[in-house]
């Protein structure tokens, strides 16, 4: 993706699964956000993001993630994401956790999609 900000795709039946690592914020954030909505237009719409691996996600990254959200349930898909300690920090002083679909772990999120 960029030099700050990296990941792998995992395409399987009905949902797509992005593990990232390094940082989300401003210089990452464009074209995250452009490659993740190419990926959403071919599919599947429900998307996995791995954010277990990040190591920092600024104003710039949250604002990322709540329009993936919003893409997602715009095209009848939905959005989870694998956090860690430091994402979830972040994200609750914004009070965002339940619009970000923050989840424990992979299995979880993987689970989600399975009932749906």
């Amino acid at each position: 993706m960029t030099v700050s900000l990296r990941g792998t795709q995992d395409v399987k039946d009905n949902y797509q699964l992005f593990r990232l690592t390094g940082l989300l914020d401003a210089f990452s954030e464009a074209t995250f956000s452009k490659t993740l909505k190419k990926k959403i237009d071919q599919g599947p719409k429900n998307i996995i993001l791995d954010l277990s691996k990040i190591d920092f996600v600024d104003s710039s990254g949250l604002g990322a993630l709540v329009q993936l959200v919003k893409y997602t349930q715009q095209y009848k898909g939905a959005l989870q994401i694998v956090s860690n300690a430091r994402v979830t920090q972040t994200v609750k002083l914004v009070r965002l956790e339940k619009f970000l679909s923050l989840r424990t772990s992979l299995d979880e999120a993987i689970e989600n999609f399975k009932k749906s």
